[in-house]
């Protein structure tokens, strides 16, 4: 890491700190700000806005179009502001990433795996990536991990050690005599994880929400042997078991942290473990099918984001397929931001079967949490295939297959479905992707269309 940006990520800490004190008409007179002076950059410098947003620019957020991840990707060039960047030269530029090299020497880039079949590109120059270094190093914060420059922190990320993967490129830049990190690659065995963090023992331990649960079970069964101050858990849904076991492994509850490429940290949980969405770096909107605001308390279909300090690449109500729910109460904790609920996963994780009425019924994850998460397994997955769902049981233990069968199908009788087929296959692991995921719910793909 390099001293300039040591000292921006410590200057941009100390303002979100004050952020962090602001009242709430405080934080509103910003977020406006803030979006004037995107909108009008993104004007001025993206040939892709001036078109996009042409004769919008007095329309309030709210009324302007939604951007896709593929109308994003196919506008590329001219969405980006620097015309020396070209998506052709960025592509292969990842497709040669090792390290932390920067394209062009100034630009940090990151993708999306493309897990809903269409993988995005972004990148940021030194001051937006002190600024995402800054948010996750704010989420560290609110979990009681605080690291300075005279106080040496060991930190653990259990993820993807994919080059193109932004918790890669973070672990990348943050690693310093300061600040060391350990990664470790979360399709490894888990007893080489387990080997490598005895030897490390970390003072923060950042995994995958899935591994939080494998590495609970090594710890409770003693062959994990570490005291980390903070366990944060990201980028998959972490359930009440998952919680509810690193408690019994550590000691105190992880915290969750939502995070995206696109916009480095959304929100994560106080010291009271409510989760706070970062209002003063990314305004969120929780939306049905129509894009219409979802009301507090009521899943929405989608996610869509603007991030205040993006500059290469402006992402103005940009559409990710979250589904999360907004709180309806407040947190006396003392932040001015405002609360999610629940984060129920994507889109994508919802399953599409039959209906008993006719037609066909969305059914979401939780049909399958309500059964599955008091089975006595390290982890499961249910898949569905063109055979109906296969119900994937890690370690099981005490496990009879023909009544997970029957309470899986009375669920979804339940929800309104007709059950497929269902199996029950007791594995020693469940699969994970190419960046070490393992997904509660694996839903067959049907071709879509997106708007273009």
């Amino acid at each position: 890491m390099d001293l300039w940006l040591i000292a921006q990520i410590l200057r941009k800490r100390r303002m979100l700190r004050g952020h962090e004190r602001w009242s709430r008409r405080e934080l509103d007179q910003h977020q406006a700000t803030a979006l004037g002076t995107l909108r009008g950059h993104a004007m001025k410098r993206s040939r892709f806005y001036q078109r996009f947003h042409r004769g919008l620019e007095s329309k309030p957020l709210g009324e302007l179009p939604v951007l896709t991840k593929v109308e994003l990707m196919a506008s590329f060039d001219e969405l980006v502001v620097d015309p020396d960047v070209r998506r052709a030269d960025v592509e292969r530029h990842l497709a040669e990433l090792r390290g932390d090299e920067r394209y062009l020497g100034r630009y940090w880039v990151s993708r999306t795996a493309g897990s809903t079949g269409h993988p995005g590109i972004f990148l940021v120059d030194r001051d937006e990536w002190s600024t995402v270094i800054a948010s996750y190093a704010r989420a560290q914060e609110w979990a009681g991990i605080d690291a300075k420059l005279t106080h040496r922190t060991r930190l653990a990320v259990v993820s993807s050690r994919v080059p193109w993967h932004q918790s890669a490129r973070v672990a990348a830049s943050v690693d310093s005599p300061f600040v060391p990190v350990r990664r470790f690659d979360a399709t490894q065995p888990i007893g080489e994880i387990v080997a490598g963090l005895n030897e490390w023992q970390p003072d923060n331990l950042i995994v995958y929400a899935s591994m939080s649960r494998l590495l609970a079970e090594e710890q409770l069964a003693g062959r994990l042997k570490i005291s980390p101050h903070a366990v944060m858990c990201s980028s998959e849904v972490l359930t009440a078991e998952a919680i509810g076991r690193a408690l019994r492994a550590w000691g105190s509850r992880p915290f969750n942290v939502y995070a995206a490429t696109e916009t480095a940290g959304v929100a994560s949980e106080c010291a009271r473990h409510r989760l706070h969405l970062y209002e003063d770096l990314v305004i969120t909107e929780v939306v049905d099918e129509r894009d219409r605001p979802a009301p507090a308390g009521t899943a929405g279909a989608k996610l869509l984001v603007t991030v205040l300090f993006s500059r290469t690449q402006p992402l103005i109500r940009y559409e990710m397929s979250d589904r999360l729910v907004l709180a309806t109460s407040a947190c006396d904790c003392g932040l001015p931001f405002g609360l999610v609920a629940a984060i129920e996963g994507r889109a994508e994780d919802t399953l599409s079967l039959p209906a008993v009425r006719g037609g066909t019924i969305a059914i979401h994850p939780n049909v399958f949490h309500r059964v599955l998460e008091t089975v006595q397994v390290s982890e499961w997955q249910v898949i569905q295939d063109d055979g109906g769902l296969r119900i994937l049981l890690g370690h099981a233990r005490a496990v009879v297959p023909a009544q997970i069968v029957d309470r899986v199908t009375n669920e979804l009788r339940g929800a309104g479905a007709i059950a497929p087929p269902i199996r029950v296959e007791l594995v020693d692991a469940v699969p994970r992707t190419a960046l070490g995921k393992a997904p509660l719910v694996v839903a067959r793909r049907h071709p879509t269309k997106e708007r273009s």
